[in-house]
């Protein structure tokens, strides 16, 4: 694998080729995900032909936060979402699900940065445990 194939490499990739503020968007989600946990791996999952260049996850101990880019709005997806304490009310999708939730960013908005990665850090403690209980 070559450095233009990492998982890092493809994100970078769709981010700057979205030009516009979805990539913008998207960006400033992922520094947050990197500076709420240092030990995020990025991976990229279920490329397809609709979809070729696959849909961005952030994953320790599991997918933390996945990251997907509609025309209207990113959303991004916590798989364990309903496991997770959510005090300032950031998730606003998926609200009726029993397992994920979702935040849906329109253009013009950004999520409370502070309580955003108190969100990623809560889901990896969740991941962390959940993994612990399978030993």
């Amino acid at each position: 694998m070559t450095d233009k194939d990492t998982p890092s490499a493809r994100i970078d990739l769709k981010l700057e080729s979205l030009g516009d503020w979805r990539g913008e968007t998207l960006k400033r989600i992922r520094a947050l995900i990197h500076e709420a946990d240092p030990e995020i791996v990025e991976a990229v999952k279920w490329a397809k032909p609709t979809n070729p260049s696959g849909v961005p996850t952030w994953e320790h101990a599991g997918i933390v936060c996945t990251g997907e880019v509609y025309k209207s709005y990113v959303k991004l997806t916590f798989p364990q979402g309903a496991a997770l304490q959510d005090p300032t009310g950031l998730f606003n999708a998926g609200l009726g699900g029993g397992t994920r939730r979702a935040i849906d960013i329109r253009e013009g908005e950004m999520v409370d940065a502070e309580a955003f990665k108190a969100l990623v850090r809560e889901a990896v403690a969740v991941n962390v445990g959940r993994q612990g209980k399978r030993s």
